[in-house]
């Protein structure tokens, strides 16, 4: 065998134990034998970011749209706790916040307590007084809370009066919207800035 013959074997030798040595991927491979990698998609440019808009109506933690006279959404919770503490709603809101109040009723709240039966007759008695307004619900169902919630995340004019924990929960979430709820025999109000007049 010619000593060129034995040099292009051995090249040939080399080039193969190279080849295996090499990831199907590498560009020294000719394209034809390359394994072009397709480039992994980040999952974090795919996802679309939505910040929630924020209310104009808010300067901070500061709600520019809450003065007198308030606007107060009341609960099922709550007419009950005012009935149980024997309390007058209207007169018990004002004495809180030393200004004119006009309480609000949705229709999913006076829908839960004409569904509790005759033992609510005496709050559907109260909630009927023309000094409280009559909030109209688009919504499906007569469950109050999500109703609540969504009204006063579109609406900042709002204050919630409630006693129940978990609302209480979901509102304060909610910038700008403060709580109102019976507590030691009196109406309380938490988150409301001192700005107003109100001690919160």
């Amino acid at each position: 065998m010619g000593k060129h013959k034995k040099t292009q074997k051995v090249k040939k030798q080399r080039n193969a134990q190279l080849k295996r040595l090499m990831k199907p991927t590498d560009t020294r491979l000719k394209e034809k034998n390359r394994i072009i990698k397709e480039k992994k998609k980040d999952p974090h440019q795919m996802k679309v970011h939505e910040a929630t808009q924020q209310s104009s109506a808010l300067f901070f933690q500061y709600n520019t749209q809450l003065g007198p006279p308030y606007h107060i959404v009341l609960d099922t919770n709550f007419i009950n706790f005012s009935i149980k503490n024997k309390l007058d709603i209207v007169q018990g809101m004002m004495d809180c916040l030393y200004a004119k109040c006009i309480p609000y009723i949705s229709d999913c709240v006076r829908a839960e307590l004409e569904k509790l039966g005759n033992k609510y007759k005496l709050a559907l008695r109260i909630i009927s007084d023309p000094r409280f307004e009559r909030l109209p619900c688009l919504h499906k169902g007569t469950y109050a809370d999500d109703c609540l919630v969504e009204r006063v995340r579109q609406h900042k004019c709002y204050i919630v009066a409630t006693n129940d924990k978990d609302l209480k929960n979901r509102i304060r979430k909610i910038p700008g919207v403060p709580i109102m709820y019976v507590a030691a025999h009196k109406y309380a109000i938490e988150r409301m800035p001192e700005a107003y007049g109100v001690k919160a």
